[in-house]
């Protein structure tokens, strides 16, 4: 009787044991599957919010999300180029595995009917999440291409690299896309344009003086032929000039095209209605959120609400409303009690453009702190951005880690958490975060980072196991001009190769630990270690381009340019590519 008494007591409790086992099982489950908020500003210093020490702009939102999480203060881009950047952002890897770092001057994508983009075999961690049960979007900028062999094939298209809606623009933000703003092909324009121009004219005017003193004959079909080519080039600059923008600078909702060209009116908030709609669809489910910002890659823009209002003109103006919108990210999560399971990072695709001021003067470029350097550039100012981290159920408030991480490392972070395993068929350059800030260890996994300029092996960092120190070895460095400023001005951006850099043998070495700012080089005589410490960096670097498999050129000359069979154009009457379906929209909604 006694055994019959404990055995039925024995299947009573079973059943709330096994209930507690399910719910305890589904609360750890749930804690390790967050959903995710990755933030990334366009060409954000680190020297301009205030949690990295600016004292005059306004950024209470991104400090708000420092102080409730972690600080990364050597937190590095896999390269100082938007396009290339962003792929090693979306894939874990070096952008040259992925054939989208260019070998020519151009490195980024300038044209929404490229042919180049991220290859269709290159895995994101939104393709991932999305295998494991997330809702993913993106929405913002996405600059890694758009169609391969016809207009609607989408091969490099978001929804195609695994996310389930896209609102935003394909290309980026340029200043050919705000009428008065100028444009970033003004060089192009004096070799393509204006100095065939020029030459036309001093021919014919030279032929035209010569056939008048009798010096030489010169047939009337040589004289019209001159003036046909010369009208060719104007015909061609100025249907550039016209089309350009609506071509290239449009909004698009999935596959469709609803703005064109883009309207900057309350466009970050636009983006920030988005992205709250997008987040309020998909409380009951986990959902994975890119938040590409805009602001603040020229052209500035900014809306009524905070024009005129920052210390710092229009790039100020810019950076606040950005902060303000992420506060609204932050206001809706804790409306919605999803702060505590959401893991939100905020980071810049690089670092600041110094070189950025206006024909009037002004500077339209942020501030990259303490660090040399800038955009499209290796030095700390170029790759060095900011990086923040909050996940208040997991992640301890407050801290601020020194150790060297990657924008690579969001890949294989993101996946762990999802459940997702590492694809097994390649090589992914990132590195798990977490224990880093669960403080499971002091250390970063990156011994040795690789630092890309384009396509060329710029230069490498190390940091030794049981070793403060943090070794940064130049292969070349960008001659800025004019010499002794912070910058490539008479360029606009720095390049990579020829008469543009200097080559250095034995590579220029820093200790970036003990002199951040890079300005003391050093030397056999300063550091007696000097060439054992470049023979290992040399002996990794080897070792990094010998895993480098040839790929496809994306930005191959037949990949870059224009190509009107992938032009896509909203149906409007005639040529003019020009439709606004959001204004349509907000009519008939009233």
């Amino acid at each position: 009787m006694a055994q019959d008494r404990l055995q039925l007591f024995i299947a009573k409790m079973k059943i709330p044991f096994l209930l507690l086992f399910f719910l305890w099982e589904a609360e750890s489950h749930a804690a390790s599957r967050p959903n995710i908020i990755l933030v990334m500003a366009d060409d954000l210093g680190i020297g301009d919010p205030g949690c990295y020490g600016n004292k005059t702009i306004r950024t209470p939102n991104i400090d708000r999300l420092a102080s409730g999480g972690v600080k990364l203060t050597q937190h590095l881009a896999a390269s100082p180029l938007c396009t290339p950047s962003r792929a090693a952002f979306m894939t874990g890897r070096y952008p040259v595995r992925s054939g989208m770092a260019s070998w020519s001057r151009t490195g980024v994508f300038l044209f929404t009917a490229s042919s180049g983009g991220l290859p269709t075999n290159e895995i994101t961690f939104a393709k991932l999440l999305k295998d494991q049960g997330y809702s993913t979007a993106l929405i913002g900028k996405w600059h890694l291409g758009m169609s391969c062999h016809s207009k609607t094939d989408f091969c490099h298209h978001p929804l195609h690299h695994g996310f389930n809606y896209f609102y935003g623009i394909s290309l980026t933000n340029l200043r050919d896309c705000k009428p008065g703003e100028g444009s970033v092909f003004t060089t192009g324009f004096k070799r393509l344009v204006f100095l065939p121009l020029q030459i036309v004219g001093v021919t014919l005017l030279t032929l035209a003086a010569l056939n008048c003193l009798g010096l030489l004959h010169v047939p009337l079909g040589v004289f019209f032929s001159l003036l046909f080519l010369a009208a060719l080039i104007l015909t061609l600059f100025l249907g550039f000039l016209h089309y350009f923008r609506p071509l290239n600078c449009f909004m698009m909702r999935n596959y469709e095209i609803i703005q064109q060209p883009m309207s900057y009116d309350n466009l970050t908030q636009r983006l920030t209605v988005e992205a709250a709609q997008f987040i309020q669809r998909n409380t009951e489910t986990p959902f994975l959120l890119v938040l590409s910002y805009l602001h603040v890659h020229t052209a500035l823009f900014s809306s009524n609400d905070f024009a005129g209002k920052s210390q710092h003109g229009v790039y100020g103006d810019a950076v606040e409303e950005m902060d303000w919108s992420v506060g609204q990210i932050l206001n809706l999560l804790d409306e919605l009690r999803l702060a505590n399971d959401t893991l939100i990072y905020f980071t810049s695709d690089q670092g600041a453009h110094v070189e950025e001021v206006s024909s009037k003067g002004e500077i339209h470029g942020g501030s990259n702190g303490i660090y040399k350097g800038g955009k499209a550039n290796n030095w700390e100012g170029g790759i060095r951005v900011p990086g923040i981290l909050r996940w208040p159920r997991v992640i301890q408030a407050g801290q601020k880690i020194d150790e060297p991480t990657s924008n690579m490392d969001i890949f294989p972070t993101v996946a762990k958490l999802a459940g997702a395993p590492l694809p097994e068929d390649r090589i992914i350059d990132g590195r798990d975060l977490m224990p880093l800030l669960e403080g499971k260890s002091q250390r970063s996994d990156h011994e040795f980072l690789f630092h890309y300029c384009n396509a060329y092996l710029n230069a490498v960092r190390w940091h030794p196991q049981n070793s403060t120190s943090i070794w940064k070895a130049f292969f070349f460095t960008p001659n800025f001009n004019p010499v002794g400023s912070n910058g490539c001005f008479a360029t606009h951006v720095c390049f990579c190769f020829g008469s543009y850099v200097t080559h250095h043998d034995p590579p220029l070495l820093f200790d970036i630990s003990k002199d951040p700012r890079e300005r003391n080089p050093l030397t056999p005589a300063s550091e007696p270690r000097f060439y054992e410490i470049l023979k290992v960096m040399q002996e990794a670097a080897d070792r990094h381009t010998q895993t480098l498999p040839e790929v496809p050129d994306q930005f191959s000359w037949n990949n870059f340019l224009w190509k009107p069979w992938l032009q896509l154009c909203c149906p409007s009457t005639g040529l003019s590519c020009q439709c606004d379906r959001e204004k349509q929209d907000k009519r008939l909604s009233r």
